[in-house]
């Protein structure tokens, strides 16, 4: 095509126009130098935290986490060769920092003498923003869901009592599973109705289960979601879940504002 001006032709309602558009003649003309995106050291393996993460649980600290019922209370969750283990007798866990929106890994493991069925085998959860006491906050569900039958929106990967896994990736009890999320934080108005939804995009020992879906308010474990109040950055919790088979851990857990 020569270089200047080319014919555009629009039918519409049985008619037939034609106008003229400009081409862009240089290729410099659709270059973008700025914003200069920040340099950012990545891991030197996979799953390692880059450069710009704050570091959550590097295997021998709780020093950015509290107990969630009383935020005064440093976190009392067991801690044995780097591995973080969920204590029952304490309650949930939740971090110091409040956060927006950001990106989260975060590595679980049920253990290998599992017990239980259903809801009652290996259960947890990470509230990616929690808020407040007990189990209030948007839910990712953390379950052994390795030939374990449940409800497909309470089994691992699902965002709680709202979307279901796109598939199931759950390795055998014993070995450590991956998540690594995408949170993008609800936004309200100033009279507290929601502008625009969560959305929260997972992936799952490096399988795509939730993609960037929209949350319908806050995990509610009778009846429907729903945003009932404006909030803004928040902590984010774990779960000690009151089943009665063997406590799951953690590892490894960094998390990027973004």
């Amino acid at each position: 095509m020569k270089k200047g001006k080319f014919l555009l032709t629009v039918f519409l309602a049985g008619g037939c126009y034609t106008a003229f558009a400009q081409e862009k003649t240089k290729p410099e003309e659709t270059e973008v130098y700025t914003p200069v995106p920040p340099v950012v050291q990545p891991g030197k393996k996979c799953g390692e935290a880059p450069s710009d993460a704050i570091v959550l649980f590097n295997g021998s600290s709780l020093d950015q986490w509290v107990m969630a019922d009383d935020r005064n209370t440093p976190a009392r969750w067991n801690i044995e060769k780097g591995v973080l283990t969920v204590n029952k007798q304490t309650g949930n866990i939740e971090t110091k920092q409040a956060f927006n929106n950001y990106q989260l890994h975060i590595e679980w493991r049920v253990p290998a003498n599992i017990t239980g069925t259903g809801q009652g085998r290996g259960n947890s959860g990470i509230f990616l923003a929690s808020l407040g006491k007990g189990d209030a906050g948007y839910e990712l569900q953390v379950l052994d869901s390795y030939n374990n039958k449940t409800y497909t929106n309470g089994m691992a990967g699902s965002i709680y009592k709202q979307h279901v896994p796109l598939a199931n990736p759950t390795l055998k009890p014993g070995e450590w599973q991956t998540y690594d999320i995408i949170w993008t934080a609800p936004v309200f108005n100033t009279d507290g109705t929601v502008k625009q939804p969560a959305r929260v995009t997972v992936l799952f020992n490096g399988v795509l289960v939730q993609n960037a879906v929209e949350l319908k308010g806050p995990t509610q474990y009778i009846g429907d979601p729903a945003y009932r109040s404006a909030h803004g950055p928040s902590p984010i919790k774990l779960q000690a879940h009151g089943d009665k088979s063997e406590p799951l851990s953690f590892r490894n857990i960094w998390i990027r504002q973004i």
